[in-house]
């Protein structure tokens, strides 16, 4: 469930709420009792796991391997074995 953060219009608290995305919006300040308590727009916290992203996860630094011989006797320009 996400975290909602609020603050109230009128006395200036401000707290965080866990609530589900489908709940209605919190309206009544739970310091003063006005409805002046509205949902603030803030960073959205999330943690990323693992090593890292493209470059240490994905990205492939092996170096390409030239293409096989068609004729199996080495006499291609990419072969190797020349």
């Amino acid at each position: 469930m996400p975290i909602y953060e609020y603050r109230c219009d009128s006395c200036g608290h401000q707290k965080e709420h866990l609530q589900k995305m489908s709940d209605a919006p919190l309206s009544v300040c739970p310091a003063c009792g006005k409805e002046t308590y509205n949902k603030l727009l803030s960073a959205a916290g999330f943690q990323l796991k693992g090593s890292g992203w493209y470059a240490t996860d994905f990205k492939s630094d092996k170096p390409k391997a030239p293409p096989p011989c068609q004729t199996g006797e080495g006499s291609c320009s990419s072969c190797v074995a020349n």
